[in-house]
């Protein structure tokens, strides 16, 4: 990114663009959902395609396979073009994969649509971060982030259950080339309401190990991956989770009340992310960790486990913005190769998480130990945060 002088709006009193940030906030949701919306159809693909059920599951983990191995390389390569414009063309790939994905008759070519969908998805959470920042006043860039990314809680919690319902009424292919067109409608929004950037010129480009060196920055990844590893030890397999304590029943609500508190806990952050950021960081590991503990000792008690997993998401539901808020902050103006390099690892520790809780669930025989592990692995994130890194300006001011 150019320095961001000339870039921001004068003034911490001037009035935030809600109409560009909604438009991220589209986006961002946009690419929520073309992750999830497989996972809520997998039968009538599957049946579709003519493939197993676990074939069908790959779609999924190709999307996140390809945003971890692509986010990095793909946003070097982008980093000089203006950013309008490369949101633009990340809008209509994700139109263009979503209609192959919708009318493809064979399950390789849309294995390959979903490869390329999690391409550009690594390159939009890397790039719209940063752009979001960039249009406001520096003191008001953690609000703006926060509008920016409040698609990110609300695409995963109504992702599956959306394409569920979307299968049943219309057909997943429908499902499909409706968001397709949809996607396509924003790019008006987009040239309507977001203010043009330029992009990094070559003197101003730090290569990514030096990004990955800046002090503080290491230690940063360290805690991200170990609370997100926590998080999807646990949330992955949350219904034997809730099987172990009696309560499966409860698995809609369980996931309705986290989602809802998910996103309160965007909104929270966005009010104080500005001015409390490290404290946030703090206390969502901390808080986590007490509401895992919780379900650990007394999920078999209906009030404990929802108040529980309320407070789960309201600690969590703000990860999305803080780790990024707190990306740019230490990396200044190379904050879109910092965001490229949060991306990854959260995507790596997505994948580990799910094999961890796994592997835990086989070698105990049930989900018992799963709350415990979470809650160790937030204590450690709340430790790496506190101990190794601190509150400092951001590179470019330094």
């Amino acid at each position: 990114m150019t320095s961001e002088v000339g870039a921001r709006p004068a003034g911490s009193r001037a009035k935030l663009p809600i109409g560009a940030l909604s438009a991220f906030a589209t986006v961002v949701l946009i690419g929520c959902l073309t992750e999830t919306l497989p996972a809520g159809v997998l039968l009538p693909i599957s049946a579709d395609l003519r493939v197993s059920e676990s074939q069908a599951g790959q779609l999924v983990s190709v999307y996140a396979i390809s945003t971890a191995a692509t986010s990095v390389p793909l946003t070097a390569l982008t980093r000089r073009l203006p950013r309008r414009a490369l949101l633009l063309g990340l809008i209509l790939g994700f139109a263009v994969v979503n209609g192959i994905t919708a009318i493809s008759p064979w399950y390789p070519l849309t294995l390959v649509a979903r490869v390329l969908a999690g391409a550009v998805s690594g390159v939009m959470w890397a790039m719209i971060a940063g752009y979001a920042m960039r249009i406001v006043p520096a003191e008001r860039a953690g609000r703006a982030l926060a509008i920016a990314m409040v698609g990110t809680p609300i695409g995963f919690a109504i992702g599956v259950p959306a394409g569920t319902v979307l299968g049943e009424l219309i057909g997943w292919r429908y499902a499909f080339g409706a968001m397709a067109v949809i996607t396509a409608a924003l790019v008006g929004w987009v040239l309507w309401l977001v203010p043009p950037l330029p992009g990094q010129p070559a003197q101003h480009r730090t290569n990514t190990l030096e990004v990955l060196a800046t002090r503080g920055f290491p230690a940063l990844l360290a805690t991200t991956f170990a609370l997100v590893l926590g998080h999807n030890v646990l949330y992955t397999y949350i219904a034997p989770a809730l099987a172990a304590a009696g309560q499966v029943e409860l698995l809609s609500a369980v996931l309705l009340v986290f989602g809802v508190a998910s996103v309160l806990g965007i909104w929270v952050v966005g009010a104080l992310i500005d001015r409390l950021l490290r404290l946030l960081v703090l206390s969502s590991a901390l808080l986590i960790g007490i509401a895992v503990s919780l379900i650990g000792i007394a999920a078999a008690l209906p009030v404990v486990l929802f108040a529980s997993v309320a407070l789960w998401g309201l600690a969590f539901g703000g990860a999305p913005t803080m780790f990024p808020a707190a990306a740019a902050r230490v990396a200044g103006r190379d904050a879109d190769v910092a965001q490229s390099l949060t991306i990854t690892v959260w995507n790596v520790a997505i994948a580990a998480g799910a094999y961890l809780g796994g592997a835990a669930l086989d070698l105990a025989g049930d989900a018992a130990p799963l709350p415990w592990i979470t809650a160790a692995l937030a204590l450690l994130s709340l430790l790496i945060y506190a101990v190794f890194t601190a509150d400092r300006p951001p590179r470019s001011a330094r």
